[in-house]
């Protein structure tokens, strides 16, 4: 057969243009999203990486009969519930038993069998938008308590819950994205509530991140913290407040607890170390280093807040250095 004779087969190539054009203003809230589901950033991070490199491979098959943000997250919540299979559920400390009631003892390592909860910074998930409503929601939505409370909940439930909830797809957008029923999807979403309702406490009374009453007491909590001021950090703790830290088991409840724990344990000498304010869930946090024998300081992890009216009623410490670059700031501070 003479080459002119040949039949010519054109690959079928995504138009990247187009592709870009529609998916990309929709990745801060995909990754939101695989946020609450998986309780780690750096899955998110890899999930909805997967997502639109499968979205971009499928994209000159797409028909259209959803919108292109619905197809996303349909694809971006599969790929969950496949990464969700192979993985143990994520926790805090306090999820794994109750708290230590004698702040001598030495902290228990968890072992290597434990998945922890990461923070998420709000830079990455933040809403785009300057509607007050919107960004109050998400915050809300991202917290860590509702991040851990989900975590006791079934993927699909997860799922269900999130979609309708959160994200306000009508049920049946949900059972199509799930392969399921209407029916099944109003079930799932029952219990689903039930279930959260029983684990994740009411927001009502936390400060958002933003307001001055916020930002004062993410600030006198860095000033206690850096001169190893313990009375300080006692005036600022509530009498209920807790205090936790990966990668250990052992948390502990109640100021009287949490402050001889701080003071004989963590807090050193004036010094010591260095925390720089950031936010992480919609919540006050601060990015905590180390100093070295060299006076440099080297990154620690991240420090989330939950602040109230009343004080600080939550500490987590998440002692983890590469999450300091996450937030965007360097591993090693001279000062």
């Amino acid at each position: 057969m003479a080459e002119s004779d040949q039949e010519t087969v054109v690959p079928d190539v995504p138009d990247g243009e187009a592709f870009v054009r529609d998916a990309e203003p929709f990745r801060r809230e995909l990754l939101a999203h695989c946020y609450r589901m998986l309780g780690s950033v750096d899955d998110a991070t890899d999930v909805v990486q997967e997502t639109y490199l499968r979205a971009w491979r499928s994209y000159g098959a797409f028909e259209g009969r959803s919108s292109v943000r619905t197809w996303l997250y349909q694809i971006a919540t599969n790929a969950c519930l496949t990464a969700l299979g192979h993985h143990s559920r994520r926790v805090l400390p306090s999820g794994l038993g109750g708290p230590e009631p004698d702040p001598e003892a030495a902290p228990e390592p968890a072992g290597p069998d434990v998945s922890w909860i990461q923070p998420v910074p709000d830079a990455l998930v933040g809403p785009e938008t300057a509607d007050p409503a919107s960004i109050v929601l998400a915050r809300e939505d991202l917290r860590l308590a509702l991040v851990a409370g989900l975590q006791y909940l079934s993927g699909t439930q997860r799922a269900v819950l999130l979609l309708r909830d959160v994200l306000s797809f009508p049920a049946a957008e949900v059972a199509v994205m799930l392969g399921t029923t209407t029916a099944a999807v109003k079930s799932a979403l029952q219990r689903a509530r039930a279930r959260l309702r029983d684990l994740a406490p009411a927001a009502g009374e936390i400060i958002p991140p933003t307001e001055p009453g916020a930002r004062a007491l993410l600030d006198q909590y860095v000033a206690a913290f850096q001169n190893a001021d313990a009375p300080a950090l006692e005036r600022l703790l509530r009498r209920d407040a807790t205090l936790e830290a990966t990668p250990f088991k052992t948390w502990f409840a109640g100021r009287a607890t949490c402050v001889p724990y701080l003071r004989t344990r963590i807090l050193g000498s004036p010094g010591d170390w260095l925390m720089l304010p950031t936010g992480a869930n919609g919540q006050p946090a601060a990015v905590a280093y180390t100093r070295d024998g060299h006076g440099a300081y080297q990154a620690y992890g991240i420090v989330v807040l939950t602040v109230t009216g009343a004080g600080i009623s939550q500490i987590i410490s998440f002692h983890q250095p590469g999450l300091v670059a996450t937030f965007g700031f360097p591993p090693t501070v001279v000062r």
